[in-house]
């Protein structure tokens, strides 16, 4: 009999870190505008290994179980069903609240860039967030692999973006803009401490993929672990990178129309395009955020997917497929055309809630 071959470490590593970096990557700026780039830098470290943790002992849970159980069955097991049914509230909130903040902003910067092409064609944010969640969901639909490949592409994408933009942009930090030496009040970052903490923590939200991916490495935990590790460090080194970039250039004032517009990332590049020196930096910028987004918003969309057909009992058909679809996708999409400014806000909430 031939053996099952088990999928490449970097698959998992991607899903993990393409989970992860987006939200936080282009909410941390903002969120951490408070507390700028030191304090940032010390409660990224401190929420990686916070989450990462976590991480691992919801692996050890998961491994206890049966192939596809999620965290309805695992709750239920452990708890009972009266903390599986607040655990599953929590669950659902964090998961729907993130996939409408990707469908928002994922929308915006579509809009964005057809309305940019100077063609005959112009298109609303509605159109834009519809866009977005209809090509990403066919590949959660289809499965876990074509996530797997498409998350590989994305991040491969993402990185190449990020670091010929972040080349500029690191080149042209400025030290008393960075450590913000301007303010003489040092305590006045201390009250912005709590409003960032949320954030932070969603940018290290990869847990509702563990389950699928014990699925995906068929019950193989050290490959899982190792995806965990490479993905997080990941995460943690590009935000790093990321909030020098932005709050070396940015000043700490000037975050305060992109705060007004609910931390909207077109809002944040428009703010940041006025000090980047070259203009392709500012495409590269573009690129790098949509995928960043498309990346996050495949991972906590297979999350919430995989939960959905654990906890109704779906069957893994076609057709059961698409009912897990539609409830996964169209809750959050009808939020978004309804309330289409509210990412940052929405990234706070599922930061508190998990």
């Amino acid at each position: 009999m031939t053996q099952k071959k088990i999928p490449s470490l970097l698959g998992g590593a991607m899903i993990i870190a393409g989970t992860a970096i987006g939200a936080g990557m282009l909410a941390n700026p903002t969120s951490t505008a408070g507390i700028w780039f030191v304090g940032s830098a010390i409660i990224l470290f401190y929420t990686w290994f916070c989450m990462t943790t976590s991480g691992l002992m919801l692996l050890e849970a998961n491994l206890h179980y049966p192939t596809g159980a999620s965290f309805d069955t695992i709750v239920t097991d452990l708890l009972g069903k009266r903390w599986n049914f607040l655990n599953g509230l929590s669950v659902a909130f964090v998961l729907y609240i993130l996939t409408y903040a990707y469908i928002t902003s994922g929308g915006s910067i579509t809009e964005n860039a057809i309305n940019s092409l100077q063609g005959e064609i112009q298109i609303s944010r509605s159109i834009g967030s519809l866009l977005f969640c209809l090509v990403l969901g066919l590949f959660v639909w289809f499965s876990t692999k074509a996530v797997d490949r498409l998350s590989t592409i994305l991040i491969g994408g993402m990185i190449i973006a990020f670091f010929l933009s972040t080349t500029g942009l690191l080149s042209s930090v400025s030290s008393h803009i960075l450590l913000d030496t301007q303010n003489k009040n040092a305590t006045a970052h201390l009250p912005y401490l709590l409003t960032a903490l949320p954030v932070c923590l969603v940018s290290f939200g990869f847990h509702g993929n563990v389950p699928s991916l014990v699925k995906y490495y068929n019950r193989d935990g050290r490959r899982v672990m190792q995806s965990i590790f490479i993905g997080t460090l990941l995460a943690l080194f590009i935000y790093i990178l990321w909030q020098m970039a932005v709050q070396g250039n940015l000043p700490r004032d000037k975050f305060a129309p992109v705060i007004a517009k609910g931390g909207d990332v077109a809002a944040l590049l428009e703010a940041l395009s006025a000090y980047i020196p070259i203009q392709y930096i500012s495409i590269a910028l573009n690129f790098f955020a949509y995928m960043a987004i498309a990346s996050s918003f495949l991972g906590v969309t297979l999350g919430l997917f995989d939960y959905i057909a654990d906890l109704l009992k779906l069957p893994d058909t076609p057709w059961g497929r698409a009912k897990t679809a539609l409830l996964t996708f169209l809750p959050p999409l009808l939020l978004s055309l309804q309330f289409p400014y509210g990412f940052v806000i929405a990234i706070g909430y599922a930061g508190l809630a998990a």
